[in-house]
């Protein structure tokens, strides 16, 4: 991962009000927004998610600016 191409944080829903952080993964270039996203879950859990399962994925810059506010 180049230092320029950003990092996602994936969120995975524990509850039906509740988010829990699961990890990080780099972003990777030449991904369109929407693929790049499901790549970035499927390297954070190590596998595809099941159906069952609810992910949510942003940019770790729009994360610790939606902190800052």
């Amino acid at each position: 991962m180049s230092p320029s191409s950003g990092t996602y944080v994936v969120f995975q829903k524990v509850g039906e009000n509740d988010w829990r952080v699961v990890g990080e993964a780099g972003r990777r270039p030449g991904l369109p927004a929407r693929k790049g996203r499901a790549q970035a879950i499927r390297d954070v859990i190590g596998r595809e998610p099941f159906s069952n399962e609810a992910f949510a994925v942003l940019q770790r810059s729009e994360w610790r600016n939606a902190l800052d506010s």
